[in-house]
């Protein structure tokens, strides 16, 4: 519900802050002490339009800030947490209006868009007035507020479930027809393609491998001769082992004569023959190893080329080859076994749409008992407001082509004034003054379903007599026992049933400079005074106060 209520710089309110409570709360004043600022003010914090026009003069910028107690599982948290708003206990919402037109919007003190704060505005107050038109009159919602109605949301839910298994069914079908019929378009070009690239059979990775190996090979080629050329060295003709071993043989047998001069020279020799003897052990293996056969590097180029060509022609990767191969298989595959698969795809969707068919006719007749027992109850409160010649009728035209989530009806309230006229839509025939009776009548008997937690009732009694007016009353009674009420009302009768009445007034301020609307909260003994203004008038007499009294006394 709607807690309080604080409102700077608006018009004629330079500083207002109001506590609200649960049941009905009336609001009433004399003609011009500032009602309609009060509710400009709460339409502002709600999202409504802004207007630099709504600013004090001589202030800056305005600002209403308007506190909420919701319960832990209100719609509106969810909202909150999808848009990443703190949320820990009350919700404020907050709009800024500034002398220069601009408004700036904030939910529990985080800046936010004007149209989230509508949003969760329209699901926290409704306000309902002689030329309201949002709410009820609203046909977008007429089928929505059928459904609470008969606490029909989970038969609802289930025609949503059932519309889109179907649609998903037939979103399978489109897509397979939608390949089926693309295949076919390239069957021939798939046949050929698959045939050359099974033939390749090319395997993800496999051109860098082929590279590398081919490189490997090519590098060994190159490295080839000069490891025969130092091979030669050591080996051929040229080689200087042999004439070194042949040195060395000679001065060994020498005698001792020098072997004490050339022992360590022989030794170095030595030495230096088996080194020599080692790195033509390691070339000849080098040699080797960088043997291979010229039809391996052959064959390796061809396998490479093969791949970097068929890459080019389908315009891949060369790795992609493999996956574009199965693609281009399975797409194939489609046509050969699409038929099958289309039939069962086919039959799945038909027995989905079945399934809807049935929830949604079964919905539909939910619906037209509801329609009827939505119109008994209407019925049954048109009478105390003085509309006993008047119907409210529930149009419902169901059309089982028309399938959606919600169903296949389409709601609308309507009305007929009086016998023997044409029934329409309850914007277009009724009066203010009925429009609003009929209003107040549909929202009793919705009660708490399908509304809003509090309930706003700008002057609905505007224009009536004494005993509607008491009617109207007793049925805003009603409806602040399920929710909170507030009602702005220029009749006693309203006003002698209300939990808790506010008086709005104009004061003067700044030794008489200018006026500044007031909200104050009254008591028994004010209450009655201003119950006996509202039925005499400016000069309130005993007979005044006398009737105000017997109009309290009759509201208990």
């Amino acid at each position: 519900m709607l807690q309080s209520l604080a409102i700077r710089d608006i018009v004629l309110i330079e500083r207002l802050d109001i506590e609200f409570a649960r049941g009905l709360t009336v609001l009433t004043g004399e003609t011009g002490a500032g009602k309609s600022i009060l509710l400009d003010a709460l339409s502002l914090a709600l999202g409504g339009r802004g207007d630099a026009g709504l600013v004090r003069h001589g202030a800056a910028q305005g600002q209403v800030t308007a506190v909420f107690d919701l319960g832990a599982d209100h719609p509106v948290r969810t909202i909150l947490a999808d848009n990443g708003i703190a949320d820990d206990g009350d919700l404020i919402l907050r709009r800024v209006q500034s002398a220069d037109g601009r408004t700036r919007a904030f939910i529990n003190d985080q800046a936010v868009s004007a149209g989230l704060v509508r949003e969760i505005g329209g699901r926290l107050v409704e306000i309902h007035g002689q030329h309201d038109d949002r709410a009820l009159i609203d046909p977008v919602q007429h089928r929505a507020l059928l459904d609470a109605f008969g606490g029909l949301e989970a038969d609802v839910a289930r025609v949503g479930g059932a519309f889109r298994d179907w649609r998903t069914a037939e979103r399978a079908e489109a897509e397979l027809v939608a390949r089926i019929e693309a295949a076919r378009r390239e069957a021939d070009y798939l046949r050929a393609s698959v045939e050359e690239l099974q033939a390749l059979a090319p395997v993800a990775g496999e051109e860098a491998e082929l590279a590398e190996k081919r490189a490997l090979m090519m590098r060994g080629e190159k490295a080839a001769a000069d490891l025969n050329e130092a091979v030669d060295h050591l080996t051929g003709g040229g080689s200087p082992i042999p004439g070194l071993a042949s040195l060395m043989r000679r001065l060994e047998r020498k005698g001792p004569e020098i072997s004490e001069l050339v022992t360590g020279p022989l030794e170095s020799l030595s030495a230096a023959l088996d080194l020599l003897e080692d790195a033509r052990a390691g070339f000849e293996r080098a040699l080797r190893a960088t043997e291979f056969d010229p039809s391996v590097l052959e064959a390796t180029e061809e396998r490479l080329f093969k791949l970097r060509a068929a890459a080019r022609k389908y315009a891949v990767e060369a790795d992609a080859l493999q996956a574009l191969t199965e693609r281009m298989a399975a797409d194939l595959a489609e046509i050969d076994a699409g038929e099958e698969r289309l039939g069962a795809l086919a039959r799945a969707a038909r027995e989905a749409r079945d399934r809807y068919d049935a929830a949604a006719a079964v919905l539909s007749a939910r619906r037209a008992e509801t329609a009827r027992a939505l119109e008994a109850a209407v019925a049954a409160e048109l009478p105390a407001l003085k509309l006993e010649r008047a119907r409210f009728l529930v149009t419902l035209a169901a059309d089982a082509a028309n399938r959606g989530a919600e169903g296949i009806d389409q709601a609308e309230f309507w009305v007929e004034t009086n016998p023997g006229t044409r029934p329409g839509p309850m914007m277009k025939v009724a009066s203010g003054g009925e429009l609003s009776r009929f209003l107040l009548a549909l929202k009793v008997s919705l009660a708490d379903r399908g509304s809003a937690p509090t309930l706003v009732f700008d002057e609905i009694d505007t224009g009536v007599g004494g005993a509607v007016a008491e009617a109207i009353g007793t049925r805003l009674g009603r409806l602040g026992r399920t929710v909170q009420v507030l009602s702005v009302t220029h009749a006693p009768q309203v006003a002698a049933k209300a939990d808790r009445h506010l008086l709005i007034a104009k004061a003067a301020v700044d030794d008489g400079k200018r006026v500044a609307t007031r909200v104050t909260p009254i008591d028994a003994g004010n209450r009655r005074e201003e119950i006996a203004r509202m039925l005499a008038g400016s000069v309130i007499t005993d007979e005044a106060r006398a009737a105000a009294d017997r109009l309290i006394a009759g509201a208990g």
